[in-house]
């Protein structure tokens, strides 16, 4: 007579195990200890087996029948489902451990150690944010392409383009880590070339004519406010490193008896030492900066403490109170000044790719050629500084 719930309820331990059967080789173990634990009996190729689903009640009734009913039509397809269920329970062990999240996060883990903390959180939050939560716990050699684009279109749909390029990378580079690791045969970001918008470029705002630079240099003189903060202002347009490299650079950055700044390759975009030649008029600068800040850490603190640089907005608040809009000048702007007008004046081009400490393609030569050019740079960047005195000379004595 096929079980009941009422009589499955009703059913108590007893001295000995006690199996009670529903049909079809189903039946309900129940062992002194009061377990109820559902079995399916069976035989495969004349030999008797034995088929686990489960204890009662986490597995009810009429789940203990599907389960038998899906074990009969393995059964009836010649498969043993004994077998069958290792070999699912495998795959999800399998699934499990070469998740698209965990072999990310290895990536992430062993493979960003050279990023600065800041860089590694970023991505970081990207894919927890944005990937994990559509990918993250699939099998990552299961996913298909149209999987990847299902997280990215979404995110250019919102107009946030580089966001989505970003996810995309992130995405690309986990995938060549699988390949290497052997977790994946093929890289599915590689069918997606053209998926996304073409970059849209922009231009950092810059004043790039002369006489305009010119004002701009003697609206810096005349500017009155925090003396760290003047300091700054006036060295970006001499030095012109990236703002995050002045704003938080380090008084043991610094040789001024070398005439040198050393910043560490932890500190620079491509994670490469540079070295910034000091011209006479930034070592003016300096040598008065160290009389305020020599003491302590940074060489422009905040103002409200010592233990931190002046913020990203600060020194752009200084050039909008100086009546320059976001579409004339910004910060990174002195980079594009020292380009455009030393190309303009006619110093070679590597000398001054390898100032801006822009990328250089081959890697490895670039790692250890920091002091590439160094000669010609400590030429070029007291030339320059002098070209910038007579610069707003002229102007201001017109």
């Amino acid at each position: 007579m096929p079980l009941t719930d009422t009589h499955i309820r009703s059913l108590k331990p007893e001295a000995k195990p006690r199996k009670y059967f529903d049909g079809g080789g189903l039946f309900l173990y129940v062992p002194p200890t009061g377990s109820k634990l559902w079995r399916m009996s069976y035989r495969f190729e004349g030999k008797s087996k034995l088929l686990s689903f489960g204890g009662y009640p986490a597995v009810s009734l009429k789940d203990a029948r599907a389960r038998r009913e899906e074990a009969k039509g393995l059964l009836a397809k010649g498969i043993d489902p004994s077998t069958q269920k290792k070999a699912a329970k495998q795959e999800q062990v399998t699934a499990e451990r070469d998740s698209f999240e965990n072999i990310a996060l290895e990536w992430h883990k062993t493979r960003l150690v050279g990023l600065s903390a800041k860089h590694q959180g970023t991505i970081l939050y990207r894919l927890n944010t944005y990937i994990f939560p559509s990918i993250g716990k699939r099998h990552i050699a299961r996913l298909e392409a149209q999987d990847i684009l299902a997280i990215v279109k979404p995110i250019e749909a919102k107009g946030n383009y580089e966001t989505s390029r970003r996810v995309l990378q992130i995405i690309n580079q986990v995938f060549r880590y699988a390949v290497i690791l052997g977790k994946a045969k093929h890289n599915i970001t590689a069918d997606l070339h053209g998926a996304l918008s073409p970059r849209k470029v922009t231009h950092r705002a810059a004043v790039l004519e002369k006489e305009k630079v010119a004002q701009l240099l003697m609206a810096i003189d005349e500017y009155a406010g925090y003396y760290p903060l003047v300091c700054a202002l006036k060295l970006a347009p001499m030095l012109f490193v990236r703002p995050t490299e002045l704003r938080c650079a380090t008084w043991q950055e610094f040789d001024l008896e070398a005439a040198e700044w050393r910043i560490p390759a932890e500190r620079m975009k491509m994670r490469r030492t540079h070295i910034v030649p000091l011209s006479r008029q930034a070592l003016t600068i300096l040598k008065e900066l160290k009389k305020f800040s020599g003491d302590g850490h940074y060489l422009f603190p905040s103002t409200r403490t010592e233990t931190r640089p002046i913020s990203d907005a600060t020194m752009l608040n200084a050039l909008r109170r100086m009546g320059y809009q976001k579409h004339e000048m910004s910060v990174h702007g002195f980079r594009s000044i020292a380009s455009t007008l030393l190309n303009e004046l006619g110093y070679n081009r590597d000398w001054i790719e390898r100032q801006l400490a822009h990328g250089d393609s081959n890697g490895v030569r670039a790692a250890y050629n920091y002091a590439e050019y160094l000669p010609e740079r400590k030429k070029m960047m007291q030339e320059w500084s002098d070209f910038l005195d007579d610069l707003r000379d002229k102007v201001r004595h017109k």
